[in-house]
């Protein structure tokens, strides 16, 4: 991803959501540039993700939002952000459509 950014010549800022946990309100704002529901950006295959029991209960935007805060083992990743819009960064077609 860097390397291909880099090459496009686009200036970034690498965040390492582990180190700089993201708020709620960002991870909000970006669930709302990619245009998706929070669910989709749930990484179905973590521990947690079962230990949660997420598959089998409803649980509303908000609380996953809140859930992903707080476990970021639970989204998918990277998120590519550019002006108003972001994309998840897999696969690497994605990221092209924000150049």
């Amino acid at each position: 991803m860097d390397k291909l950014l880099r090459e496009s010549g686009v200036a970034f800022e690498k965040v390492n959501y582990y180190v700089e946990p993201l708020s709620k309100k960002k991870l909000t704002e970006l669930v709302r540039k990619m245009g998706i529901k929070p669910r989709e950006l749930l990484r179905k295959s973590e521990p947690v993700y079962k230990e949660l029991g997420l598959a089998n209960r409803e649980v509303s935007d908000s609380e996953l939002i809140a859930l992903m805060v707080e476990h970021p083992d639970l989204m998918q990743r990277p998120i590519v952000e550019r002006g108003d819009r972001a994309v998840l960064g897999r696969p690497t077609e994605n990221v092209k459509t924000l150049l």
